[in-house]
């Protein structure tokens, strides 16, 4: 199962909220969208639920376009919002009744199917309350579980983690790795970019409806800063490694913590192999020398700017 996204385009009136977006992921895979406010992850992500329509481009769910098939995509995804409706006059169970139906699952088979979906979401103990009087993780609970009552090979949820207590959010980000090892193929937006690197094997950063920067998680967080951080630990000669540091080209900065140095290291992959060889050369007995990898975070702050259009 393989989901592109190809040349997408959503315009209202002058604002072009996604402008030329493409990316793809895979069956088994969790992808980031990352982005400021107003960076378009919504609209893409409403295209690819099928629940509007582009100004141009498609987006191809195993082959069957979002725009020329809306119907037979629709049957391949499940979407999960960033709210779930208010309802004073349903139940939990009520409502995930009322879409098995809409799915057109019918008698003793709609039955073991919410059965089976409320258990895998937890909801089983709440499954009489009224979706009024849930907290926001029970809300982001049904939400998911109705999004998953069709058995969808993809999944599109906007902010899941919003607002959720902490044992909520780790419970959520155990579903979906549940949900990935069953090879679901995922695309989650977050502003806990924390929480996201350590679910996502890949990320796509968005603002201005245009894609900075997109990769697998791993290839993100090691080539996409400036400045590496490298911890060294050394046998002897700790403060006179320290002085050295300070004076070779490409250290912006190497300070002394505990029996570490840690130093800045302006340049790529090769810069840090490069300076292992020179200590070694230099007689340096090197005990550790490791880098470490940048977070999310610094990567979002590195490549937007924040402008809201």
């Amino acid at each position: 199962m393989k989901v592109e996204v190809v040349n997408l385009k959503k315009h209202f009136g002058a604002t072009r909220a996604v402008d030329d977006v493409s990316f793809s992921f895979s069956s088994g895979q969790v992808v980031g969208f990352v982005g400021p406010n107003g960076a378009g992850k919504t609209t893409t992500m409403r295209i690819l639920s099928t629940l509007d329509e582009p100004s141009d481009g498609d987006a191809m769910i195993d082959g069957v376009s979002v725009v020329e098939e809306p119907e037979r995509a629709r049957h391949l995804v499940g979407y999960v919002p960033d709210s779930l409706p208010t309802h004073r006059d349903m139940s939990v169970h009520e409502y995930l009744d009322f879409f098995a139906r809409a799915y057109d699952l019918k008698g003793e088979r709609r039955e073991q199917v919410i059965e089976s979906v409320e258990e895998f979401t937890n909801l089983t103990g709440i499954r009489e309350k009224m979706l009024n009087a849930l907290s926001k993780g029970m809300k982001q609970r049904v939400s998911l579980a109705r999004a998953l009552l069709h058995d969808p090979p993809v999944l599109i949820m906007d902010e899941p983690a919003a607002g959720l207590d902490p044992r909520a959010r780790i419970e959520l980000r155990e579903l979906l790795r549940v949900l990935s090892s069953h090879g679901k193929a995922i695309l989650i937006s977050s502003h806990i970019l924390t929480e996201l690197a350590e679910i996502c094997h890949a990320a796509v950063i968005i603002e201005h409806g245009k894609i900075l920067m997109a990769g697998a998680m791993g290839d993100l967080l090691m080539s996409s800063v400036p400045r590496r951080t490298v911890l060294i630990r050394v046998l002897e000669q700790q403060e006179e490694l320290h002085r050295e540091l300070l004076q070779m080209p490409h250290i912006e900065n190497a300070r002394l913590i505990g029996s570490e140095i840690a130093l800045e290291v302006n340049g790529t992959e090769e810069t840090c192999c490069d300076l292992l060889v020179s200590l070694i050369q230099r007689g340096y007995r090197i005990l550790e020398f490791k880098q470490q990898r940048a977070n999310l975070e610094e990567i979002f702050m590195n490549v937007t700017k924040g402008v809201v259009q």
